[in-house]
């Protein structure tokens, strides 16, 4: 049992990345999660807009709209503006998703920032 522990620990390690340059990758991986930042800024932006753009037309539809249209207007009218709505659910379930996985992600380069420190300051103690 303690074999397979070991060789396990060794794939693990073997995984990591080894720069030349702790300082550089650190700087790499910062810069890395600024961008996925932006992104999810962007992301839940649009979704918020088409929120509140398909609630905007549905409460215009219902209270000045409702009486100028014909009931099958109206009727597709609520269907498109359904549409919109659940579309923009879907994106914030979405967005919801990969803000998950860019906080997974930025939970696992600290960990490998700190074992690649821990091994920097392994190797320059020997």
């Amino acid at each position: 049992m303690e074999q397979r522990n070991e060789s396990m620990r060794e794939r693990l390690l073997a995984r990591l990345p080894q720069p030349e340059n702790l300082a550089a990758y650190r700087e790499e991986t910062t810069s890395l999660l600024a961008k996925h930042e932006r992104a999810q800024f962007w992301e839940k932006w649009s979704t918020e807009v088409l929120a509140f753009c398909a609630l905007g037309v549905f409460f215009m539809i219902s209270s000045t709209w409702g009486q100028r249209l014909g009931r099958n207007t109206t009727v597709a009218s609520y269907a498109i503006v359904g549409i919109f709505f659940f579309m923009s659910q879907m994106w914030r379930l979405q967005y919801n998703l990969n803000r998950n996985q860019v906080n997974l992600l930025k939970e696992v380069k600290q960990v490998q920032l700190q074992v690649l420190g821990l091994q920097a300051s392994l190797k320059k103690e020997s």
